[in-house]
């Protein structure tokens, strides 16, 4: 959420961004329960101060003045209580609206309406270019019996995914190498559940808004998250973090669950759109200040580009417009991977700066160096999410002959391998 002071002092910029960002609040109505709000205050403090200014007249009063006196702070004791439902009611809608706030996009931020109006900044890599018909990545699977997509529908539904032999040792393998070379640039590496409690979506930002997507436990309270940002975000929640325990950068593998509602004939073959995944997540808390936060948005972006670099892969860096960020996001970008099939790029990797919206929302503060609390900023990126990347693993690195080569980064992870989909052969000694 935003600081409500500034909201009162800079409701047109605010409004923008609901506007830009496709919100649906009324900051209007928020800006009425303020004010309704701070009347009832003032109400209360003023009939306490009224009870407090009667009591202290008691002790001194006449037998005569007395019972008009106590009989005036049973009147004003009562008057406050029924006030009390009235206060909380409001205090309550207040914060439910404050949390629908949208962040102030940054002002390099395109207006757009959704992803189609997204601004490309560059492109890396060369495309392949293949002198035979290239299979899409469910025919290499298929091909070298990596996946087996009807029993892992009967015991698991539909969008469940299940990876066997060298496709199975290659997402290892790229989960591992990403955890290494995160760790290698001063990331601490975590494994984190996604079993979560639902307050820290709330804390996240995820709610409200996005429980269509989340999937819950019945019979209990908690639910499952969709990317290690959720429960890394409240690791802390609340406390106040010494100075000089900032930044914090975390490396943080856990699996993700995504209920993909609305997505309906979307991506529905292969490993595009699943609804569990393994993810390695980016996640960075700094102190307030932009200019050390846009250092680290340009250092986690540059990690994931050095990732796919190492994985030879061909992507493109895009800005997204202001229709296409969240509501929290300052800034953020994504990067899409080059898929052969469907000759287009697909977002593998995305980039956000959040500034101290989540902050405020966990209770992540910290004493600056003159002793005044102030909430942190974070600041998240995917370090790579399986088996989605395996769909442009797979397709850009297919040979003729349907094997895989294995990029050089990963082969240590493989055994050495610098193909995957041979036929081993026994070798005896004569």
């Amino acid at each position: 959420m935003l600081d409500l002071k500034f909201i009162r002092e800079n409701a047109g910029a605010v409004k923008h961004a609901i506007a830009v960002k496709g919100v649906t609040l009324d900051l209007d109505d928020l800006l009425q329960v303020d004010r309704e709000l701070l009347e009832l205050k003032q109400r209360v403090e003023a009939m306490q101060a009224e009870r407090n200014a009667n009591a202290k007249l008691v002790p001194k009063a006449t037998s005569d003045e007395r019972p008009a006196l106590i009989q005036k702070g049973k009147d004003l004791a009562e008057e406050l209580k029924a006030l009390e439902p009235q206060l909380r009611a409001h205090e309550d809608m207040l914060r439910q609206l404050l949390l629908r706030v949208p962040n102030i996009p940054h002002e390099s931020v395109p207006v757009g309406r959704d992803d189609s109006e997204n601004v490309e900044l560059r492109r890396e890599g060369t495309l392949p270019h293949f002198d035979f018909t290239p299979l899409d990545h469910v025919e290499l699977l298929e091909k070298h019996g990596w996946a087996d997509p009807e029993r892992v529908a009967r015991v698991s539904g539909s969008r469940s995914y299940l990876l066997k032999g060298d496709a199975a040792m290659l997402e290892m393998a790229v989960l591992t190498f990403t955890m290494n070379f995160l760790a290698a640039r001063g990331f601490t590496p975590l494994t984190t559940s996604a079993l979560v409690r639902p307050e820290t979506f709330v804390a996240s930002g995820h709610f409200p808004g996005g429980e269509d997507q989340v999937y819950k436990i019945d019979g209990s309270d908690f639910m499952l998250a969709g990317t290690a940002e959720v429960p890394v975000n409240s690791l802390y929640a609340g406390e106040q973090l010494p100075l000089e325990a900032l930044p914090m950068a975390f490396a943080a593998l856990s699996a993700a669950f995504r209920s993909e509602a609305g997505s309906a004939g979307r991506d529905v073959r292969g490993l595009i759109r699943v609804h569990e995944f393994r993810k390695v997540e980016q996640y960075v808390l700094c102190r307030a200040d932009e200019a050390e936060a846009m250092r680290w948005f340009e250092a986690i972006l540059a990690n994931a580009e050095a990732l796919l670099q190492a994985l030879e892969l061909p992507y493109r860096v895009v800005q997204n417009c202001t229709g296409d960020m969240g509501a929290g996001k300052v800034l953020m970008y994504d990067i899409e991977t080059w898929v052969p099939s469907e000759q287009i790029y697909r977002e593998t990797h995305s980039c956000s700066y959040l500034g101290d919206w989540q902050a405020r929302r966990t209770g992540l503060r910290y004493r600056d160096e003159h002793g005044k609390l102030v909430f942190a900023h974070t600041l998240n990126n995917t370090g790579i999410a399986s088996p989605r990347i395996l769909v442009p693993l797979l397709e850009n690195h297919q040979q003729a002959d349907g094997t895989i080569r294995v990029p050089v980064a990963l082969r240590p992870y493989l055994g050495g391998r610098e193909v995957l989909g041979q036929v081993a052969v026994a070798v005896t000694a004569s």
